[in-house]
């Protein structure tokens, strides 16, 4: 599996499936599956049993894991779902570069 170019607190963009069109923020990404987990999108139900932590029970809204193939980064500079290089910076850090206006992230 080749690695991510997605952390967790990014923006994106989804590129296909019934979210398509939807912005919102990486709350977990799983490299080892190669899928992130995005806030408001791939809602499903889940049916869960009452436990300590979750006296309650009941049928519970979550959020899923959708492929990463299927979301764009967001520049944070020019607001647009891009593709992503790669770069060194003034301390020899690598860093994430915007492929349409070049900005580094």
């Amino acid at each position: 599996m080749p690695k991510m170019n997605v952390k967790k607190g990014d923006q994106v963009e989804v590129l296909s499936g019934k979210d398509k069109g939807t912005r919102g923020e990486v709350l977990r990404a799983l490299p080892s599956e190669g899928k992130v987990v995005v806030e408001g999108v791939a809602i499903v139900k889940r049916h869960t049993k009452p436990t300590q932590a979750n006296q309650q029970g009941g049928i519970v809204e979550k959020e899923a894991a959708i492929d990463v193939s299927n979301v764009a980064l967001v520049c944070p500079s020019c607001g647009k779902a891009t593709r992503v290089g790669h770069d060194h910076n003034a301390e020899g850090k690598k860093v994430r570069v915007c492929k349409k206006c070049g900005a580094q992230f």
